[in-house]
């Protein structure tokens, strides 16, 4: 099957400069060609393809439509958009309106998990834990129950961009402002959850897979948060346990409370659960990345990895739940 994998890292291929730009940047990663190249282990072609104005016309090309009218081919979505709201669904929307098959998730469950505040009244109305929290523009607004230290992040953002750890009611001020000047979004505001940090890696559709549960070692640390420093510098990024040393049944009500976020959230395909477990072990549901990292170093890959099985396998298992999903069959051998 031919097989393209979408990514964006050229934010000037656009009309013109349109609302918030992202804040990260990125290059070409090495991931995309170690997808490709896993997807090419499948035995599918493969193109890696840039997503600009022209996206459509390109994926015309490579896949052009069959006698049933439909494309001989199918996504591969690593897109992550370059400006704008909600930037993460407008590859799955462009792709939804010209009925080429993809996989992960929809803009609706992106769109759900793209808002911190969105996602954690979702999950709390199912009776998912997660932190108290409050949103603020200005910082002066009543913290009501709110138990210090808390964490304040930028409602919209990804990859703990502009997190930061608030000691006490005189700092929050400043905080929320920073957020709000460099972002222009409000200040999700959440109470500190001071314990192990688990990730739960989900895979497929109606009762999706767990895979096995990855800690966080923070170790000795002081700071002991996923901050951008910790995810993306190697020097700082802490060590991954998996299997996660903990008790069967609180390793249990992990997995249950992910596989309710992750439906409560309309996920499909994959996605990964961030969750605290306090000292009382009572676990909170941080959020959840309804299109996870799949370097070799993430936690999905080394949960996939930590039953045996490669990294080719792994990626050709997403496109397979993600065919079945779409045509209700697997990809023929």
């Amino acid at each position: 099957m031919r097989v393209a994998i979408v990514w964006n890292y050229k934010p000037t291929e656009v009309t013109n400069q349109f609302g918030q730009a992202r804040p990260e940047e990125y290059g070409p990663s090495p991931t995309d060609e170690r997808v490709a190249a896993a997807l090419q282990e499948g035995g599918h072609e493969t193109l890696l393809c840039e997503c600009d104005l022209g996206l459509l016309t390109k994926l015309e090309r490579f896949m052009p439509v069959d006698s049933r009218g439909r494309p001989s081919g199918f996504v591969f979505n690593r897109a992550e958009e370059i400006q704008g709201e909600f930037r993460y669904t407008h590859v799955p929307a462009m792709l939804e309106m010209a009925s080429i098959p993809y996989t992960g998730c929809g803009p609706l469950a992106i769109g759900l998990t793209h808002d911190k505040v969105i996602t954690k009244r979702l999950i709390r109305d199912c009776g998912v834990p997660t932190p108290n929290f409050r949103v603020m523009r200005r910082g002066t607004e009543g913290t009501c129950d709110l138990r210090f230290p808390v964490v304040v992040k930028p409602r919209h953002a990804e990859c703990s961009i502009g997190l930061q750890l608030v000691h006490e009611p005189a700092q929050l001020r400043h905080a929320v402002e920073v957020i709000v000047a460099r972002y222009a979004q409000d200040a999700l505001v959440e109470e500190y959850i001071d314990g192990r940090e688990i990730h739960v890696a989900l895979l497929g559709n109606g009762e999706p897979e767990v895979l096995p549960l990855v800690e966080q070692d923070f170790g000795d640390r002081e700071m002991r948060l996923m901050t951008w420093d910790a995810k993306y510098t190697a020097i700082a990024a802490p060590p991954k346990i998996c299997p996660a040393q903990i008790g069967s049944s609180l390793a249990a009500m992990l997995r249950e409370i992910s596989v309710a976020t992750y439906r409560a959230c309309q996920c499909r395909d994959y996605a990964r659960v961030d969750l605290r477990v306090d000292h009382c072990g009572q676990p909170f549901v941080l959020e959840i990345n309804s299109m996870p990292g799949l370097s070799m170093s993430s936690g999905f890959v080394i949960a996939w990895m930590a039953r045996g099985h490669s990294y080719s396998s792994l990626v050709n298992r997403i496109l397979d739940v993600a065919h079945t999903r779409h045509f209700g069959i697997g990809i023929p051998s």
